[in-house]
C-alpha cells in the first residue's frame, strides 16, 4: 500500500489532481454549494463563460480549438454530488473533512468513506479538459449536474433550454470497455407504520441484535450480484422470535441510503425472561444459515447479540408483528430479467432502510424498471404489502428510463474510436440504474447520447474504489472521440 502522497503520480496527471482538489471540497448530496462555487470560479478564472440555473446545475462553454470550427458541438456532462458512507469507526464530518485517498496496487481508494470517484472522476474530466490547451475539440459545453444520487434533483431542474448541442458525453457509467446505451428508470416508495407503545411486562429481557460487515452496493447496478441486505437478514429473524414468544420491538435502526443496498442495522427488542437463551441458540442457528446461503458474496458477515438496557414501554406485540410480516413478505432483489438484453435485470426492487422515530416506523425502498409500466408494477407490489400490513404508502413522481437509439451517430463514433485505439470492439449495453440521459431523454429530444467512464466498484459504500489504469484509457477514449466529431 502506497501513502496518499504517491497520488501525485498518477496519470493522466491532470485528471488526478484534479480529482484530489475535489476531494479536498465537501460536496454530499443537497449540500454542494462550496463545490457549485469552485466550479464557478473555475470556469471565471479561465475566462469562460459560466452559468448557474435555479436548480444548481453549472455550465461552462469553450469554444473549438483552432481548426476544428464548425463541426458539431458537444455536451460532456457530470453530477458533483457524493454519496456520503463511512465506517461505523471511522470519525468522519462529510460537512468539512476531506476525504482522504490512497494508492492500493491498482486502486484508488479512500479511508473508511466513499470516495466519491462516482462522479468526481467524471468532473475532473471535464475540468481537465476546460483548462487544456492541447486538446483538439470543437465547441463544447461542460454541464455539471447537481444532487443526481439523491433525487437526481439537478437533471430535474433542469430546463429545455439549459444547454445546447448535438451530442453529449456522460462521464458517469462504471465499466471501463463498455458504452452504455440506455438505462432504467426508478421511483422511490416509503411506508410509514404506526407505534403503537404498551408496558412492557415485568422480567422481560432485553437485547440488542446486529448485523454488520455486509458488501452493499448500488442498488441497481449490483442487485443482480446475490448480495445479502441487511434489513431483510434483520427482518427474517426478528419475525421467527416474534412468531414464537411476545416478542416487543422497542427500536430498530437499519439500513441507509434509497440507491443503497444495506450493509448493517439493529433492532432493541424484549422478550419472557424464559426465552433468553432460545434467542441466543436460535441466533446462532441463523448465522449458520446465513452464512450457507451467502457464501459466495458474504464473507464478513457478523451477527452480534447483547443485552440492551430495559425501557418501560415497546411497540405493540401485533402491530409489530403485522410490520414484520409485511417487510418478510415484500420483494427485494431481481424481479425479472430482460428478454432483449442478456444479462441486463429489467425490473429489481430494494428495501433500502427501516427507521423508528416518535412518530412512527420509515421505510424506505426503490423500485427500477427499463420498462415504465413493470416499474408500475413493482410499486404497486410494495404499495400493496405495506398497506396490507397496516402502512401509508406515499411514492414519488420517479424518473423515465432511457431508450436506446439504433441509429445514434456518436455511438458509432466511440465504437470506431475504441476499436482504433485498444484493437478490440467495446461492449454496448444498458444499465440497471438510472442515469440523468433518461431525463435529458425528455427535455431534449433530439440529443444523441451514450455515457462511459473509468471502472469503479464499490460504489455507494466505505470499499468505493477506482481502478487507476482504466482513467487513462477513458481519457484517452474521450480525446478521441472529441477529435473524430
Amino acid at each position: 500500500m502506497q501513502s496518499p502522497s504517491d497520488t501525485t503520480s498518477l496519470v493522466p496527471r491532470e485528471v488526478f489532481a484534479l480529482f484530489e482538489e475535489i476531494c479536498r471540497i465537501p460536496h454530499p448530496s443537497k449540500r454542494e454549494e462550496k463545490m457549485t462555487q469552485y466550479l464557478v470560479d473555475f470556469g471565471q478564472r479561465l475566462g469562460l463563460p459560466v452559468k448557474v440555473d435555479a436548480a444548481g446545475n453549472v455550465l461552462i462553454a469553450k469554444p473549438a480549438t483552432p481548426g476544428m470550427e464548425g463541426r458539431k458541438r458537444v455536451i460532456l456532462q457530470s453530477h458533483y454530488d457524493m454519496v456520503c458512507e463511512k465506517n461505523d469507526d471511522v470519525d468522519f464530518d462529510f460537512d468539512k473533512d476531506a476525504i482522504q485517498t490512497y494508492v492500493d496496487g491498482e486502486w484508488l481508494k479512500a479511508k473508511g468513506t466513499t470516495l466519491g470517484a462516482d462522479d468526481g472522476i467524471g468532473v475532473a474530466m471535464q475540468l481537465a479538459i476546460l483548462q487544456a490547451t492541447d486538446i483538439a475539440h470543437g465547441d463544447l459545453q461542460c454541464v455539471f449536474t447537481r444532487d443526481e444520487e439523491s433525487g437526481l434533483t439537478g437533471a430535474f431542474g433542469m430546463g429545455s433550454d439549459f444547454m445546447e448541442g448535438d451530442y453529449l458525453l456522460n462521464l458517469d457509467s462504471e465499466d471501463e470497455g463498455q458504452i452504455f446505451v440506455g438505462c432504467a428508470g426508478g421511483n422511490r416508495t416509503t411506508a410509514v407504520f404506526p407505534r403503537p407503545l404498551q408496558e412492557v411486562p415485568q422480567g422481560y429481557y432485553f437485547f440488542k441484535v446486529k448485523v454488520e460487515g455486509l458488501t452493499g452496493g448500488h442498488s441497481g447496478d449490483d442487485i443482480d450480484k446475490g448480495r445479502a441486505n441487511a434489513n431483510k437478514l434483520l427482518v427474517r429473524f426478528l419475525l421467527s422470535e416474534a412468531e414464537k414468544c411476545d416478542l416487543r420491538l422497542v427500536d430498530i435502526q437499519s439500513g441507509g441510503l434509497p440507491n443503497a443496498i444495506p450493509r448493517e442495522g439493529y433492532a432493541v427488542c424484549a422478550v419472557p425472561a424464559g426465552f433468553k437463551e432460545a434467542v441466543r441458540i436460535d441466533l446462532n442457528i441463523y448465522i449458520a444459515e446465513v452464512e450457507t446461503e451467502f457464501a459466495a458474496t458474504e464473507n464478513a458477515v457478523r451477527f452480534e447479540l447483547s443485552t440492551a438496557e430495559a425501557t418501560a414501554e415497546g411497540m405493540d406485540y401485533a402491530a409489530g408483528l403485522r410490520m414484520l410480516k409485511g417487510l418478510q413478505a415484500v420483494h427485494n432483489g431481481v424481479f425479472a430479467m430482460s428478454a432483449e438484453l442478456e444479462g441486463l435485470v429489467e425490473t429489481s426492487s430494494n428495501l433500502a432502510s427501516i427507521r423508528m422515530a416518535d412518530d412512527g416506523i420509515f421505510v424506505n425502498s426503490s423500485q427500477r424498471s427499463s420498462l415504465n409500466s413493470q416499474r408500475e408494477y413493482m410499486v404497486s407490489v410494495w404499495r400493496s404489502a405495506m398497506e396490507l400490513a397496516g402502512a401509508t404508502v406515499q411514492t414519488n413522481d420517479g424518473y423515465p428510463g432511457w431508450k436506446f437509439n439504433k441509429d445514434s451517430e456518436i455511438l458509432r463514433i466511440a465504437r470506431e474510436s475504441y476499436l482504433a485505439l485498444f484493437g478490440k470492439e467495446p461492449l454496448v449495453r444498458a444499465i440497471h440504474a438510472g442515469l440523468e440521459c433518461g431525463l435529458f431523454s425528455e427535455k431534449y429530444p433530439g440529443l444523441d447520447m451514450i455515457s462511459f467512464g473509468p471502472t469503479l466498484r464499490g460504489v455507494h459504500s466505505p470499499d468505493e474504489r477506482l481502478l487507476i489504469p482504466t482513467v487513462e484509457m477513458v481519457w484517452r477514449h474521450l480525446l478521441d472521440i472529441l477529435k473524430r466529431v
